[in-house]
């Protein structure tokens, strides 16, 4: 049953991939023109992380920050590097849309895990690292459960709910309250730093709590 849900999944990603991307043409257009025009070049950022089962894919985003360096080449710190209009970015998700290509392309699904940084791989525990069963999502249970309002162990047990408990009226739920949450702007982070702190591990006692 799970295999023909699992099924079901991919060929609702490949639809809705393909129709949203035609159906926000004009969307993703005039975003690649206004991140050429207040960030410059290149309009997308691409980026290694792991997707089901671990496996190296490149994610593509559109740039959300400056490419600003000090004196020895080196980038800046991205507080110093974001702008307004890449916070407007990050907070509307239009930053997201080109992951619609990874969709397609049978690198992520729509819903799911967040696919996050390759140098976290081997600091999750055994339970944590279930979250890489299913293809990385572009929105998960943990993004509409709190997004970077919630520590990084409680997104992880999200990830697993979601891991075990996946069905597809779930994963239209997901996506409506996604886009609800979006109109809002609803648990972005409101501290001054642009993303959450790097994930360094769990405890022992954390982890067993």
């Amino acid at each position: 049953m799970r295999t023909i849900r699992l099924g079901i999944k991919r060929l609702l990603d490949i639809i809705l991939s393909l129709f949203g991307l035609i159906f926000l043409s004009p969307v993703i257009l005039i975003t690649a023109w206004m991140v050429r025009k207040k960030l410059g070049s290149p309009v997308f950022f691409v980026q290694e992380r792991p997707g089901k089962e671990g496996k190296i894919f490149k994610m593509i985003k559109f740039r959300t920050m400056l490419d600003t360096r000090d004196a020895d080449g080196n980038l800046l710190p991205n507080e110093k590097r974001h702008t307004k209009f890449g916070r407007m970015m990050r907070s509307t998700s239009l930053d997201e849309l080109p992951e619609l290509i990874n969709v397609l392309k049978g690198e992520m699904s729509l819903v799911g895990p967040r696919p996050l940084l390759v140098e976290y791989l081997p600091r999750y525990n055994k339970h944590q690292a279930r979250r890489h069963e299913m293809r990385p999502g572009i929105t998960g249970w943990a993004q509409i459960n709190g997004r970077n309002t919630i520590s990084w162990e409680e997104k992880f047990d999200h990830d697993v709910w979601y891991v075990d408990n996946f069905t597809i009226l779930l994963d239209f739920k997901i996506l409506f309250q996604t886009v609800f949450k979006v109109f809002k702007r609803e648990d972005v982070n409101k501290s001054q730093q642009v993303t959450m702190e790097k994930f360094q591990g769990t405890k022992e006692d954390e982890a067993s709590s």
